[in-house]
């Protein structure tokens, strides 16, 4: 029976985690390519980090843009409209002859195609469950740091056996061979918007005294300051463990545990916010997250840094999808892609913004300690927003 709760529920549910995980690689990919891309090019590192930059702005316009496709078009057709952007973004930047032109392919292609398995998978599977909504859609986003935790290995070994382009085209491939079957999964369509307690949200944006565009902005400031402060590790931990001396190698491993530890907050957080509520949740990791980012700071041994790595994994994995929980508990569920896109895409223009200034901090000063620093600010923004939403769901509660 292919109905909420259900069975099938489940099964679409593993299908959605499997096309997250291999879809993942356009987000992680570039991360581990960065030396070998900088070296062919003779690029400095703040230009390099501009292929991350345009990658996440690509993600952040895709998830706005496939998030309403999924709302209207289904799950199955937007999948397979990823799949093959994905694949011919891996092949337009393996035969790129610039860095600009790399750059290009990364965004348009590549960031743009995989966007569609983040949030907009998440929102799909949010209209299958109930009883345990917040925990499914946290573990099918557990999908995107399942592929953190395994193509930077994978692309880390394609590249060191063959070179970077061979690993693109190779990842193309993949794409191609592994994505499209697992679309057949999601042709039937979600439930309907409205019907039963599955197309009921359990509050509005009005019960927090917002307009539903007041909190979507909040939401979206909430999001640009603890993805600025996340990008540091994930996007710089390989080029950081280079200039200390430890090899891509080394950096490529904590990448992974970072992401490995980060499946277990995701499935954690969802866990919780089904019993505190999705900003309880969001407090927590936001709080978490700083922690690690200041233990960053004293840490540059390569046993701290395994150390502090698997922390903030462990800390802030549950953060974003925390925001897909929010949109799902304050919005309507019929405009549940749309609003979880624009959610996420502030969340990655965080991403891009801190991915830039890292490198730019770290040209300027010549270390990433700047960059660790400006991470913890951000994060403060961010927790001060989170405070604010809580502060009006305890007041309107205290007060019905």
């Amino acid at each position: 029976m292919q109905g909420i709760d259900s069975r099938y529920a489940w099964t679409r549910l593993v299908a959605s985690v499997a096309l997250s995980t291999v879809g993942a690689v356009g987000m992680w990919g570039v991360v581990v390519a960065f030396p070998a891309v900088q070296a062919e090019f003779g690029a400095t590192r703040a230009a390099v980090s501009v292929s991350y930059t345009t990658t996440m702005l690509g993600f952040g316009l895709g998830s706005i843009v496939l998030g309403r496709l999924i709302d209207a078009r289904g799950a199955f057709f937007t999948m397979a409209l990823s799949t093959l952007l994905l694949a011919a973004g891996y092949a337009a930047a393996a035969l790129a002859p610039t860095l600009w032109m790399f750059a290009a392919a990364q965004g348009v292609l590549i960031g743009f195609g995989s966007a569609a398995c983040f949030m907009p998978l998440v929102a799909d599977t949010s209209h299958w469950f109930v009883k345990r909504r917040a925990l499914a859609m946290a573990i099918c986003a557990s999908g995107n740091y399942l592929g953190g935790a395994l193509w930077p290995k994978i692309l880390d070994l394609l590249i060191r056996g063959y070179d970077w382009r061979t690993a693109y085209f190779v990842t193309a491939a993949i794409c191609l061979a592994v994505m499209l079957p697992l679309c057949l999964a999601l042709r039937a369509p979600s439930p309907a918007h409205g019907s039963g307690t599955g197309g009921v949200a359990a509050h509005s944006a009005r019960s927090l005294g917002l307009s539903p565009n007041t909190l979507q902005i909040w939401l979206a400031v909430a999001g640009v300051g603890c993805c600025v402060a996340m990008s540091m590790p994930q996007v710089h931990i390989v080029a950081y463990c280079v200039d200390l001396g430890y090899g891509t190698t080394r950096g490529a491993e904590m990448l992974s545990i970072m992401t490995a530890f980060g499946i277990v907050s995701r499935v954690a957080s969802g866990w919780i916010a089904d019993r505190v509520g999705g900003i309880k949740t969001l407090l927590l990791g936001s709080t978490l997250q700083a922690i690690a980012l200041f233990g960053y700071l004293v840490s540059d041994t390569l046993v701290s840094l395994y150390l502090v790595s698997a922390l903030f994994g462990l800390f802030q994995g549950g953060i974003v999808p925390s925001y897909g929980i929010i949109v799902r508990e304050y919005f309507p569920p019929k405009e549940a892609g749309a609003r979880m896109g624009i959610a996420v895409s502030a969340t990655i223009v965080g991403m891009a913004l801190g991915g830039w200034m890292g490198g730019e901090l770290f040209d300027i000063t010549g270390s990433y300690r700047a960059a660790f620093i400006n991470g913890l600010l951000w994060n403060a923004l961010n927790g001060a927003v989170v405070w604010f939403l809580l502060f009006r769901q305890n007041r309107r509660l205290v007060f019905a």
